[in-house]
């Protein structure tokens, strides 16, 4: 399978044709003030020193990169892509900014947003997962479609969208940058939201590592080893689960017995149910 390239299907693939601009290259000047924030932006957070420096950047040499925004309606245009330029621009008090003037409907603006966010690596795992959340269930794309679109894996994106059902002290953190989506999703194997605090605390206060904490986890669970040394394994039962795993792209657990047994797939999505079904019918 060709690997994905790291835009997807990129900003070109997603906006049709621009209305009628003026200017070379169909780019055109207008007033900062005529432009409002796109309401589907899922970037929330903004590092005040970088909008500073890139303002300060702007002072001197200008806007390089034009802004994406849509028709005007009673006046003003809503920004598509270039969220961060028009702030740092409004920052070094330009009175007009660079624009391509493009039609888009709700669904792209998210798309398009995201697809930016997600190139300069801009979003937050949190924000990210919101914006996948958004466009599986506003627009109803599949996990697969959306993958497609910011040129991620299937699994990346449920994996993602899996870090919002964290408690809200381990979706902070993770935002915070204490702990990385590795440790959240380890921390996601707690039921209860009070083992959940609790285990990210330990894993803060020690500085646990992913692995670290997937068995701090498996403490906390209950999987405790037994006192007896479990018989080993039958060798071709693992290479059998093996293969399995490697063909069908999931977990899956065999129990083999000499009257038979029982095979057990795994699936932790809609769209990774649907994937199985493919494969095995």
């Amino acid at each position: 399978m060709p690997q994905r390239s790291g835009l997807g299907k990129g900003l070109d693939a997603l906006i049709p044709g621009g209305s009628s601009v003026t200017g070379e290259g169909g780019v055109t000047q207008i007033s900062i003030n005529a432009i409002a924030r796109n309401p589907r932006q899922p970037r929330q957070t903004f590092n005040e020193t970088e909008l500073e420096e890139l303002a300060a950047s702007i002072r001197e040499y200008g806007v390089i990169q034009p802004l994406i925004v849509a028709p005007a309606s009673a006046g003003i245009h809503t920004l598509i892509a270039g969220e961060r330029r028009w702030q740092a621009a409004r920052l070094a008090g330009l009175q007009t900014v660079p624009v391509v003037i493009r039609h888009a409907n709700d669904q792209q603006l998210l798309e398009l947003a995201l697809i930016e966010n997600v190139q300069r690596a801009d979003l937050n795992p949190i924000e990210e997962a919101e914006a996948f959340k958004h466009l599986a269930k506003e627009f109803g794309l599949s996990h697969e479609a959306i993958a497609d679109r910011v040129g991620k894996s299937r699994v990346a994106v449920t994996n993602t969208i899996r870090l919002l059902d964290a408690v809200a002290a381990v979706k902070q953190a993770l935002v915070d940058g204490k702990i990385t989506e590795g440790h959240a999703r380890a921390l996601l194997g707690l039921a209860l939201a009070k083992a959940q605090e609790a285990a990210l605390q330990t894993v803060v206060n020690l500085d646990l590592s992913v692995r670290q904490t997937e068995q701090l986890v498996r403490k906390l669970g209950g999987h405790k080893p037994g006192s007896k040394k479990k018989p080993g394994r039958n060798p071709n039962v693992s290479d059998i689960e093996r293969r399995l795993r490697s063909s069908l792209g999931t977990k899956v657990a065999l129990k083999h017995g000499k009257k038979g047994g029982a095979l057990t797939i795994y699936y932790y999505s809609d769209e990774e149910l649907d994937s199985l079904l493919e494969k095995l019918t």
